[in-house]
């Protein structure tokens, strides 16, 4: 389906492999690295994310992060996974001490004690605006959900999930796009939003 090398970031997240399977169900040529040099000749990029918000801090100091801000200004579509989302933000209460990438404002905090945390399992996605991401879904869909730390919302949330209160699901700003939840468990609905991330043309 789609034209050009889909470079899938490695920094040991546990979902890499689950993520390259399911971009490859839908079509993509997909490749993955932990050089940032790689990013040069990619026509998408994604991010994937299990575990702990301070195994991203290699990401900076790397020049992965600075390598991924030039390709996505030059137009390159992004797709940040779970701890990809979290990661675009100024930082999480996590790992106060790693900086995230700051693309979008404001910290990603854990769930209130007044639900179970981790948030484990199938939840739906409420549209707050148009979702290139969701096109072509169902309204409120489910997919599957593994995390104890939210976004918040902001006004690139395109996607809200309730759960101990709303959280940003899916976040869109031009081709800067990432979900919470983990499309490569999610089935048919899953597979349908990497699909259409791989429709996202360069801009």
């Amino acid at each position: 389906m789609s034209q050009g090398k889909t470079v899938v970031i490695d920094y040991q997240a546990g979902n890499l492999n689950s993520v390259c399977k399911a971009l490859r169900a839908v079509g993509a040529d997909v490749h993955v690295t932990d050089e940032p040099n790689a990013l040069l000749d990619a026509a998408r990029i994604v991010l994937p994310g299990v575990g702990h918000f301070a195994s991203t801090g290699c990401l900076l100091t790397s020049g992965m992060g600075e390598a991924l801000r030039k390709r996505v200004a030059n137009g390159i579509p992004f797709l940040g996974i779970c701890v990809g989302l979290q990661w675009l933000f100024a930082g999480s209460t996590e790992a106060p001490e790693t900086p995230g990438l700051g693309v979008f404002p404001g910290m990603c905090e854990r769930f209130p004690f007044s639900v179970k945390s981790p948030h484990v399992g199938w939840n739906s996605l409420e549209t707050a605006k148009e979702s290139r991401l969701l096109a072509g879904l169902e309204d409120s869909p489910y997919v599957y959900f593994t995390h104890s730390y939210r976004a918040p919302l902001i006004k690139d949330t395109t996607t809200v999930t309730n759960y101990g209160g709303e959280f940003s699901a899916v976040i869109e700003q031009d081709n800067w796009m990432a979900v919470q939840f983990h499309p490569e468990k999610s089935g048919i609905v899953g597979l349908k939003i990497l699909e259409n991330f791989l429709k996202v043309s360069a801009c």
